[in-house]
């Protein structure tokens, strides 16, 4: 007879084996302060199937919910971050909340009043690849300053880049 200390072990190492199971390849991203904030942060980014996982946390924001996208270009050497271009748009999309925009449409973060968002959402329409069409490898990814309003075409009017970081 199993005992509820057994089932609730090996129901713990299933999920464990299942989630190994389904992750794909991983990239990640350093976000350094740009525009003369103090945002920084660390970001992995997972393939799970056809989505990917996109985790970690992000600091030294004003409290709030700020843009958060993938750009175009991997360049962050701009003091105000501009060097990494525009949103991500492989399709040629029209911006909007994420699921309904364009590739680099990843939402709002919610940022604590101490400045802090924890970062753990599923992104459909990306790929953790270099070769693919919707791949992100050597993009950047941009917190702005202020909120995304998933309408305004093409930034969503998210303000000022905060912070930059190529994904590697």
């Amino acid at each position: 007879m199993k005992t509820p200390l057994f089932a609730a072990i090996t129901l713990a190492l299933s999920a464990c084996a299942a989630t190994t199971e389904s992750s794909g390849p991983t990239a990640t991203v350093a976000l350094r302060a740009a525009s003369g904030t103090k945002i920084s942060g660390n970001l992995t980014f997972t393939q799970v199937g056809d989505q990917v996982r996109v985790a970690g946390e992000i600091t030294g924001h004003t409290p709030g919910a700020k843009g958060f996208h993938i750009h175009d270009k991997g360049d962050c050497s701009a003091p105000d971050a501009m060097s990494a271009g525009g949103h991500f748009n492989p399709a040629k999309a029209q911006h909007g909340a994420p699921g309904a925009g364009h590739a680099g449409d990843l939402g709002n973060l919610v940022f604590n009043e101490s400045g802090k968002a924890t970062v753990n959402l599923m992104v459909r329409g990306i790929s953790v690849s270099k070769e693919a069409a919707n791949g992100i490898i050597g993009r950047a990814v941009i917190v702005h300053v202020g909120t995304d309003d998933f309408k305004t075409d093409p930034t969503g009017n998210a303000g000022g880049r905060g912070a930059c970081g190529v994904i590697i």
